[in-house]
């Protein structure tokens, strides 16, 4: 067990520096992007066009292609040996090439209609749903390269190699960047730049993972055996579970369609608001969720029921530890990042106004969001793929419902709420039914972590809080003086935060804190030993 727990701890350290170079370079795409395109007419359609291909990324690649194909390939590479992998490998590969051939063929051609339902609000707007439409059709094959790439992440994930994968979306976000600033002026319509930077990017994306894929012994040779058994077992658990895994991001899809009738500019507030929202839960909830899939497979191989259970009591355990401190963090330093890093350009103070506003909102959804991702994935390395399809089925009646109640006194911030209630809802009801499932998992214990953390999070709100208040973050100041007063209140609400946890007993703070000082001893106590070799 505590192996295992070591390499969960080790793949999610790896996956979350990774992941925070990849965020940090997107904060760099959305600071561009606002600059040079603010949040109106056009953003609002290139954000819109962006969900199509992006939600099937979610759906084919991050969603129901890893959750399924991920548990049978370690299955059968730990079992089967790294023939009968290759060989399930090359049928999957190829399956997978035709199919993505077809969805983005019949992507183009049906941009049209399903623009018309995306972006229904946008037809009393004349040019909206045209601009929508061409934004689509050019982006629409970044899901035949960005799903590649994710097949060969799994085999990769499985081999113990996460850092590359983690990596790539840094290449994204350079061609983003690079064509808002370098193409965009040379366009009659600037907004097509950033559209065809998006597909650079995902066909970079998947041309760098091929030297690594080779180098772990696997090629890319097609095969056509589609009877292959461990494909159909990969098929017959991804095809139900489309919705179960990319739940979140079905519900944001349906905001949009709901932000699509509110006035200008709501779409974008709320994009700008998920963004900064996402931007922890990539870093660790993303990686912690990638980087225990693996484990529990192998566990569920290896049929160690009680190994399975200390991973995910270990995985939700660090998410309760780092999600509420993230989401009260993220509510206080709103108004100062977007102040900080978008205000300026096109982006002016009001629309950092609503986009905090936004982020305000999505925040408290954190942990939930954090607890269906490593939930969801675990009904898949059950082998169970009913389950998370019908909670995501009366997920999305609670949020679209909630989301039309709301919108009409809150406007986009209505929504948001409904997209956070939503996420408690699927995590509460996922949580339930898994724990009856496997006779429980140590709720209560999570529960008592919660309590000893709430100390910690005061004294951290009040620091964060009496740091940042002194200075109007909505009037244009030095961008230096204010990037400090920013750190110092992060860094502050980390100290405050870890040293609360400390003082009221969280052991995990104590066991991190205890491997850190030891690690000090150790390298004073070496250090002239070691130069003294050395010399």
């Amino acid at each position: 067990m505590a192996s295992e727990q070591r390499q969960i701890t080790r793949a999610t350290g790896v996956l979350a520096v990774a992941t925070a170079l990849s965020r940090f370079a997107g904060l760099a795409r959305d600071m561009v992007i606002a600059a040079v395109f603010g949040a109106g007419f056009v953003t609002d359609a290139f954000f819109v066009a962006f969900t199509i291909p992006n939600l099937l990324r979610r759906f084919f690649a991050e969603g129901s292609l890893t959750a399924a194909f991920v548990p049978t390939f370690s299955e059968v590479y730990h079992q089967e040996g790294r023939e009968a992998a290759k060989q399930m490998f090359r049928v999957c590969w190829t399956l997978l090439l035709l199919i993505l051939a077809g969805v983005t063929l019949l992507g183009i051609l049906a941009s049209p209609w399903v623009v018309k339902v995306i972006g229904c609000g946008f037809a009393g707007v004349e040019g909206k749903l045209a601009l929508t439409d061409l934004l689509n059709r050019i982006m629409f094959p970044y899901i035949f390269f960005v799903s590649l790439l994710a097949l060969l992440a799994g085999v990769l994930n499985v081999m113990g190699h996460f850092l590359l994968p983690a990596l790539s979306p840094i290449l994204l976000n350079l061609a983003m960047i690079g064509s808002a600033l370098v193409f965009a002026p040379r366009f009659e319509q600037p907004i097509l730049a950033l559209a065809f930077g998006v597909l650079i990017g995902g066909v970079v994306q998947l041309l760098i993972q091929f030297p690594v894929v080779y180098q772990k012994g696997f090629d890319l040779k097609p095969s056509f055996n589609f009877g292959h058994p461990r494909v159909r077992q990969v098929a017959r658990l991804m095809v139900p579970g489309i919705a179960g895994v990319a739940i979140y991001q079905i519900n944001v899809i349906v905001t949009r369609i709901l932000a699509s009738f509110l006035p200008e500019g709501s779409v974008s507030w709320l994009y700008y608001g998920q963004r900064l929202f996402e931007f922890p839960q990539g870093i660790f909830i993303v990686s912690l969720a990638q980087a225990v899939l693996p484990s529990m497979s192998r566990q569920v191989a290896a049929d160690d029921h009680a190994g399975f259970l200390d991973s995910l009591r270990f995985s939700l355990l660090l998410i309760v530890l780092v999600a509420l401190p993230a989401s009260v963090g993220l509510i206080l330093c709103a108004t100062p990042v977007y102040s900080l890093f978008f205000m300026g350009g096109a982006f002016t103070a009001y629309d950092v106004e609503q986009a905090a506003l936004a982020l305000s909102w999505f925040a408290p959804g954190l942990l939930f969001v954090g607890v269906s991702r490593i939930v969801a994935p675990t009904f898949y390395a059950l082998k169970d793929t009913r389950t998370p399809v019908l909670v995501s089925f009366w997920t999305l009646l609670v949020n679209a419902g909630l989301g039309y109640y709301l919108m009409g006194s809150l406007q986009h911030v209505g929504l948001a709420l409904a997209l956070t209630l939503a996420a408690v809802f699927n995590a509460m009801v996922l949580m339930f039914i898994l724990s009856r499932r496997v006779g429980g998992f140590g709720v209560g214990r999570l529960a008592i972590n919660l309590l000893r953390l709430l100390p910690g999070l005061a004294l951290m709100s009040i620091i964060v809080y009496e740091i940042l208040d002194p200075v109007d973050w909505l009037v244009a100041g030095a961008f230096w003086p204010r990037l400090g007063v920013l750190l110092a209140a992060v860094f502050g609400g980390v100290l405050a935060y870890a040293f609360g946890c400390w003082a009221f007993g969280v052991e995990e703070i104590r066991r991190c804190g205890s491997f850190l000082i030891g690690k000090l001893v150790r390298r004073r106590a070496d250090g002239p030993a070691a130069r003294d070799s050395a010399d």
